[in-house]
């Protein structure tokens, strides 16, 4: 029995030591679990358990222009706090803060009030505010660095650059395209947690683990930007006009070297703006290119060799009858050449052509230059443009779009399918960003160009080119563009816009516009200029193409281009203001300027009895027009001798509405 109980006593004893020894390896297993294994996971725990973080506003890197001028960059302000536990006075506090914050003070006593150790009272303060208020020396009261965006430029080229938000994402512009490569790693401000998850204090006023952004360096050019925008602003005010677009690209490049947009906006404030100010109409409005577009129909007939610039077409005097519709052309001529086509800016000849080079064509070939699809361009929300599959085309649509009408664009597309005729017939994806640079200034990325496709050859470019060049020569419609010691190339447009109500042409509303090149033999730049409903004149050639010259002869002379000469020292020609249509009428060049491109297929002023223009002067006739609204044809100069329709007769949408003119016997 002895040895039976001292058996069962060692086996017990071995069980209980078994047990404990179990039990210890699962304690030391656990421990090593927790302590080795989760370690960094359980200290990121205790971390949010015992801390709160309060992001900080990191800095952008910066965004410069072509040269290094800078466009936009970040600035340390200073960012006011509160820990209200360690305030003993709120009222006092309050009542000390509230006229330096400018934030009524019962809001401030509210905040100050609160159970919170952390709570923001003003961000980004001026430095004068800041140093206002450390003079004070309140109890609770403390400052954090913050970098807040800042345009030294205020509004040049506000509509590319865009803006920033106090988070501070990109909002608009590059700032929202590249935001991810701009924004700086973000800050931390921590403040401490009892055991009760409670804050308790600030635990430090130093930003952690924060990191400058990457800088940009544009295609755009400050001083180009800067003739540009100035132009725009003439050319739109001067005219009475809604808006302006106006770009100025390298056409060998397809580099954007100035996008400006009129009326404008100062992204330092852009929240005192109305929001239609704040959108780059360049790459995000559609509008009719009208007699804009003649150019890309005949570099698609003379490319497939449908024509030549000396072959003749019958502009059938101004009136032509075709798919139950009549087209006209403002001024009316019988045959000429397809040449002069282009140069008088017929709308019968260039339907006559487009229908001999067919839909299919006609279309392929306006898909090649880039009309109906983005270009790419690095900013956002860039517009597609309107162009119809050919399956889509009805009764007069090949004529219509022939002339740019039943068709839309962008300012960008139109300004790189000129470019791509410019630079001998290549079409190039338009870019802004040059290079990305780190902090230190490294370049850790480089653009180049990029070639789209080849749309025409080189010869054909040629020819459209020496075409181009006509209508800035006398005769044409936009002698306004010429500069003197260069060759310029360009188009006049003058588009009906069509009535958000009615959904038909507008019977006064237009889009006037001027594109070209220069030096045309080799050129520099490509410019469009985009005046959307002028009221003084509805012509390019008028309200455009004085922009278009005053741009590029400022350009060319900062560029030092070859052939300028003494020319940039010498008084610049004035830039045509038609600030009424008193202007216009004594504005010297050319009747060309006011007899402009197109004509249309339906009358402005349809409804309105006609006035009795007999024995007025020219002036008097447009001081008429414009305040009448109406779109009449002038013949001759000098006095009125004859008008059709006659006096009180109600104008219909198929009359020629015209007034001819002879010097006073």
């Amino acid at each position: 029995m002895k040895d039976d109980k001292e058996k069962w006593a060692r086996i017990r004893i071995i069980m209980v030591s078994c047990l404990f020894a179990f039990g210890f390896l699962a304690v030391t297993a656990r421990s090593f679990y927790l302590q080795i294994l989760e370690h960094d996971q359980l200290v990121k725990l205790a971390e949010r358990q015992h801390h709160r973080t309060i992001p900080i506003t990191p800095a952008r890197g910066g965004i410069f222009d072509r040269t290094g001028a800078p466009l936009a960059v970040s600035l340390e302000m200073d960012s006011l706090y509160a820990e209200p536990k360690r305030i003993s006075d709120p009222a006092g506090t309050a009542a000390a803060l509230a006229p330096l914050v400018q934030l009524p003070q019962h809001e401030l006593q509210r905040k100050l009030d609160s159970a919170k150790s952390f709570t923001w009272l003003a961000r980004q303060i001026p430095p004068e505010t800041a140093a206002k208020i450390k003079l004070l020396k309140l109890p609770g009261i403390g400052f954090v660095k913050e970098n807040k965006r800042f345009y030294p430029n205020f509004e040049m080229a506000s509509h590319v650059l865009g803006f920033t938000g106090m988070d501070p994402g990109g909002l608009e512009g590059l700032e929202r395209r590249y935001d991810a490569t701009i924004l700086g790693k973000t800050g931390y401000l921590l403040t401490e947690r009892d055991a009760l998850g409670r804050d308790v204090a600030v635990r430090s006023a130093v930003v952690q683990d924060a990191a400058p952004g990457k800088n940009l360096y544009l295609t755009l050019d400050k001083n180009i930007q800067y003739f540009t925008e100035k132009e725009l602003a003439k050319a739109v005010e001067g005219s009475r006009a809604k808006s302006g677009m106006a770009l100025v690209m390298d056409p060998w490049t397809g580099k954007v070297l100035a996008m400006a947009n009129y009326p404008t906006f100062n992204p330092n404030s852009f929240r005192q703006y109305p929001t239609l100010n704040l959108r780059n109409r360049c790459v995000s409005d559609n509008f009719e290119p009208g007699s804009t577009f003649k150019v890309f129909l005949l570099s698609a007939a003379i490319e497939e060799k449908m024509v030549t610039p000396r072959d003749g077409i019958n502009c059938e005097n101004g009136r032509y009858s075709f798919g139950g519709r009549i087209i006209r052309d403002d001024h009316p001529h019988g045959r000429v050449s397809v040449a002069e086509v282009l140069k008088y800016s017929s709308n019968i000849g260039s339907a006559k052509i487009g229908l001999k080079l067919g839909e299919d064509r006609l279309h392929r070939y306006l898909k090649a230059f880039g009309f109906g699809d983005k270009s790419g361009i690095d900013l956002p929300g860039e517009a597609s443009g309107g162009l119809r599959p050919v399956s889509r085309w009805y009764g007069t649509d090949i004529a219509t779009i022939s002339f740019g009408q039943g068709v839309s664009t962008t300012a960008l597309q139109l300004v790189t399918a000129t470019s791509a005729v410019a630079n001998g017939g290549l079409l190039m994806k338009p870019y802004l960003v040059e290079r990305v640079t780190d902090s230190a200034g490294l370049e850790l990325q480089r653009f180049e160009p990029q070639t789209v496709r080849r749309v025409v050859s080189a010869q054909t470019a040629a020819t459209i080119t020496q075409m181009m060049e006509g209508v800035t020569q006398k005769g044409g419609t936009a002698t306004n563009a010429a500069i003197e010691g260069f060759r310029v190339a360009g188009k006049t447009g003058t588009a009906q816009k069509v009535d958000p109500v009615s959904h038909g042409y507008s019977a006064t509303k237009r889009t006037a516009s001027f594109v070209g090149f220069v030096p045309a033999e080799k050129p520099l730049l490509t410019i469009l200029v985009v005046i959307d409903e002028p009221t003084t004149s509805p012509y390019g050639g008028v309200v455009a193409a004085p922009a278009f010259r005053e741009i590029a002869f400022n350009t060319l002379c900062y560029l030092k281009a070859a052939g300028v000469g003494k020319a940039c020292e010498l008084p610049k020609t004035q830039t045509v203001q038609t600030k009424s249509a008193t202007t216009v009428a004594a504005v010297k060049p050319s009747p060309a300027s006011d007899s402009e491109e197109g004509g249309s297929i339906e009358v402005a002023g349809v409804g309105t009895p006609m006035p009795d223009f007999r024995g007025m002067s020219m002036r008097r006739v447009l001081q008429i027009m414009e305040k009448r609204q109406l779109n009449l044809q002038l013949r001759g100069s000098g006095r009125v001798i004859e008008q059709h329709p006659q006096p009180g007769q109600v104008i219909h949408g198929s009359d020629e509405i015209w007034v001819r003119l002879a010097p006073a016997v």
